[in-house]
């Protein structure tokens, strides 16, 4: 509906609505999409069909407010107060919230009608939307994860090129990159945005797991958008920005055109937008980042991920700038050895490291602080943020400072946090102006220090000592007459008063002017004479409107104190994000040191070799059991850069195939990684087809997902990408599964020519290493022992000779029979002669119609033997131990 068609106040009131729910409609018409908080009183009220879903979503009463041009209206409503938790729930829901306020007092509305020329009675108290609430453009503390990145996303095409934008409203963040048509979702994967704004054909492109305001395509329009960044920005040319294509510019353009709406007018700080260029970081597709959880499990969950695992970080822009790397691991070398080179510093200088986390951990969030102040939504605890981060930095600098190679090595980090007399003098005024225990809101008053305003001191003073003034004026009063029974008394008729006795009285009724007798008479009772005096009524009125004054010179200098911030947000920033990235670096350096992870050496070569290599998940959760991880090699060298790995399941090949993967994912992100030592050449993208799902919304049978994930690999892939491969071609007949997983191998090998783990059960296809030069066979390693087998969780070279599924099946407990048979049909299946096996064992059915073969009688080991003379209760700690040992000799 375009802006003429909408229907007016006056509209709704010619169709016999009353005039408060005449302005609601109004309102609302403009705001369709979304739910509206109508401000009444102390309540943000809903009514109709807001109402009745959001009584729905928040469980709460649904009720009436009277009636409407003949029909009832339903009505619903949250307090002002204590919105918030009722907003987080409705936008976690999936709903748009848009506020509505009251814009003018109802003494305002009264002047205000009374002006118009109509009756004060008819006055309504205009109200209009502040603001739109969405998932990506939260700003709350109270409504955003502090670990966590919130962005907001705009993606969008333009003569056959794909542009996407991306922006967090709570810090500023701002970055824009091409992106081809069919990675578009591996990119969203990478960013992980809150919501994403997009045209209106773009409905059948877009997952629907994440929330999206489709738009007319004329807010994309990208000569529109040039003219909206170039304003926002304060520049004549986007070209100092970067190279930006029609298309990035379209989707930067809309993005800043959302938030504006959303915003109703007010914009956040953004960074100038930075281009992150084609092939500046790892590409991951969407099916890998869920098969190697890297931020999420495949359930959802952030605990067990690796980034749980990894994340020694102690502030929310550490913590979230972690998972910007973790998510996009880097492809330039200098770039990778820069940050290792920080992660090696601080893991080398304890020291060093721990003075610096000390402070971090005193690091408030001064990004989500100067976003919240520039939207008009901080209080004096962001003033306060702001004052204290500052500090904060400060201290770092000067920890770090003297260090040699702390300045080499941090130079970036230590020059951004370099000393600024312009932020010094900010400093010392929020300093000086900011007291001790801050109210959140600024409306409730009190954050001005005394000493820093004088009038506001003395409005204080009147407001918090009336009692110590009058006290002081009554004492004035019994000098100057002699009355000691004089007393300065106050109720809500007559306000302050003076009283004396009766008899008294007469020592106040002295004629003459006010300089000689002050006293007026007001009021004689029978046990008492009351008086009043100039000074006590100015007094009064001074006391009476002491709180409003000094709350609004707060107000005022609060306002002021906001501007002089703003003002330097980006340096604000800047320093912030200087803050985040050495506690990123430090981090990782913790991590490090806690796990004994080692450095890796990164190069340009197409090496793969890690020597002791573990699984940084894993690892962690068998370290809370105190148990060891069992470390092991890999060697994708170009003359076996493709392993065809067998063995049993269990035995640990998907565990294998995952911790390469991460391994060569941490050392690009800059950190070091679970291994005794690693050679990496440079990698483009990690390609993992690990697992089985089905994609039941989309009619997809797991064989079928698994199909179209690997053809996306087969296609991708180059030379320098990493493979990880498990059980192509399960999920269909046999010879048709074998068939597909040899083709694959094939192809690795001839054409994507990239290093690879190709993880089957198909033996057969260890006769490729007679075709294929550069084919490996490995295994999984196992010990036999009394026809049960024990997984080593080690990795051999050759091709393992069995799968021992029906093992397997027994550790899984299926019926004995059901496993007896199994193996029946196994041995004849394996007896060469499979076509006449199969007849066979057809006429054999019903199958378990048979009694179960008889056991064998045991015969008692050594071992048995020995430990049935123990005798526990009866041994000593000493004798205990022996016994350990002389049963470990009997394995």
């Amino acid at each position: 509906m375009t802006n003429a068609a909408l229907k007016t106040h006056e509209d709704f009131i010619a169709e016999g609505h009353t005039p408060m729910m005449a302005q609601y409609m109004a309102v609302k018409e403009r705001y369709p999409d979304a739910l509206l908080f109508y401000r009444m009183g102390d309540f943000y009220e809903l009514f109709f069909e807001d109402a009745e879903a959001a009584s729905a979503a928040l469980d709460i009463t649904l009720t009436k407010r009277g009636k409407t041009n003949g029909g009832e209206i339903p009505m619903c409503g949250v307090p002002f107060h204590s919105y918030e938790p009722y907003l987080e729930k409705l936008i976690r829901a999936g709903f748009k919230v848009a506020i509505c306020e009251q814009i003018e007092t109802p003494d305002e509305a009264k002047a205000r009608t009374k002006a118009e020329g109509k009756p004060v009675s008819k006055s309504l108290v205009q109200r209009d939307v502040v603001r739109v609430v969405t998932q990506g453009t939260l700003t709350e503390d109270t409504l955003l994860d502090p670990r966590e990145n919130s962005y907001l996303c705009a993606l969008c095409d333009v003569g056959g090129q794909f542009g996407m934008a991306w922006a967090e409203l709570s810090t500023g963040a701002f970055q824009v990159q091409p992106v081809h048509k069919a990675h578009i979702q591996s990119a969203l994967e990478q960013i992980s945005p809150k919501e994403i704004v997009a045209p209106d054909h773009f409905k059948e492109l877009l997952s629907r797991s994440i929330p999206s305001s489709f738009q007319p395509r004329s807010l994309f329009d990208s000569e529109n958008a040039r003219q909206r960044l170039e304003a926002l920005f304060g520049v004549e040319t986007l070209e100092g920005f970067g190279g930006f294509s029609r298309a990035e510019v379209a989707a930067a353009g809309a993005l800043v055109d959302y938030i504006a709406r959303t915003q109703v007018g007010k914009m956040p700080y953004l960074d100038k937008p930075r281009q992150i260029a084609s092939g500046a970081v790892m590409e991951i597709d969407a099916a890998t980042r869920r098969n190697l959880e890297l931020t999420r499990t495949q359930s959802g969950e952030r605990k067990g991920s690796l980034l749980s695992v990894i994340d020694r970080t102690v502030s929310g822009p550490g913590a979230r700038l972690l998972q910007t790397y973790l998510s996009a691991p880097l492809t330039d070398l200098e770039a990778i050895n820069a940050r290792l080179a920080r992660t090696a510093f601080f893991a080398e200088e304890s020291t060093a490291r721990e003075t610096l986390r000390a402070s971090l951990k005193e690091m408030p969030d001064m990004e989500r602080a100067i976003s919240r102040l520039s939207l008009g939504r901080g209080g004096p605890r962001d003033l306060a943020m702001i004052r204290d981060g500052l500090a904060q930095a400060d201290v770092i600098r000067s920890a770090l400072q003297p260090h040699p190679q702390a300045r080499a090595t941090l130079a970036a980090f230590l020059e951004a946090l370099q000393d600024d007399p312009r932020i010094s003098e900010l400093q010392d005024k929020l300093r000086a102006a900011l007291d001790e225990g801050l109210p959140m809101l600024a409306r409730d008053g009190g954050f001005i220090r005394r000493g820093f305003f004088a009038r506001l001191d003395e409005l204080k003073t009147l407001r918090d000592e009336s009692r110590k003034l009058i006290a002081g004026l009554q004492a004035k009063y019994q000098k100057s007459t002699g009355v000691d029974a004089l007393k300065i008394k106050f109720n809500n008729v007559l306000g302050y008063f003076i009283e004396v006795p009766p008899k008294k009285a007469d020592a106040l009724m002295v004629q003459g002017d006010e300089a000689h007798n002050p006293f007026i008479h007001r009021q004689t009772m029978a046990n008492a004479v009351r008086f009043t005096t100039g000074e006590l009524a100015e007094l009064e009125r001074d006391i009476s409107s002491a709180g409003e004054k000094a709350l609004a010179i707060e107000l005022e200098i609060f306002e002021e104190l906001v501007a002089e911030c703003t003002a330097f947000s980006e340096e604000i920033s800047v320093r912030a994000r200087a803050v985040a990235g050495l506690d990123v670096a430090s981090a990782l350096a913790q991590l490090a040191v806690d796990m004994d992870y080692a450095a890796p050496v990164l190069d340009r070569s197409l090496a793969f070799h890690i020597e002791g290599g573990r699984h940084p998940v894993v690892e962690a959760a068998l370290k809370t059991e105190n148990e060891a991880f069992v470390p092991n090699n890999c060697d994708l060298a170009q003359t076996q850069r493709l392993w065809l790995l067998t063995g049993p399941n269990m035995a640990g090949k998907s565990t294998y195939l995952r911790q390469n993967a991460l391994i060569a994912i941490l050392a690009q992100i800059g950190s070091f990684v679970p291994a005794k030592a690693a050679h990496i050449g440079l990698i483009d993208r990690v390609f993992s087809r690990v697992g089985a799902s089905d994609d039941l919304a989309r009619g997809r049978s797991t064989f079928m997902v698994e199909m179209v994930e690997t053809a996306g690999i087969l296609n991708q892939a180059t030379e320098r990408s990493l493979v990880i491969l498990d059980e192509i071609g399960r999920g269909t007949a046999t010879f048709d599964g074998l068939s597909i997983a040899w083709a694959c191998v094939e192809h690795l090998h001839e054409v994507n020519r990239c290093r690879s783990l190709f993880a089957t059960h198909y033996h057969e296809l260890t006769s490729l290493t007679s075709k294929l030069e550069a084919l490996s066979c490995h295994s999984m390693q196992v010990k036999e022992w009394k026809g049960d087998i024990i997984f080593l969780h080690s990795v051999g070279d050759g091709a393992a000779d069995r799968s021992y599924g029906i093992h397997v099946a027994k550790l899984a407990g299926l019926p004995p029979a059901v496993t007896a048979r199994a193996q029946e049909v196994l041995e004849m299946l394996q007896s060469g002669e499979q076509s006449g096996a199969l007849a066979r064992l057809a006429d054999d059915l019903p199958l378990f119609s048979v009694q179960a073969p008889p056991k064998a009688e045991p015969q008692n080991s050594a071992l048995e033997e020995f430990a049935k003379t123990l005798e526990p209760d009866n041994l000593s700690p000493r004798e205990a131990l022996e016994a350990l040992y002389k049963l470990k000799a009997l394995l």
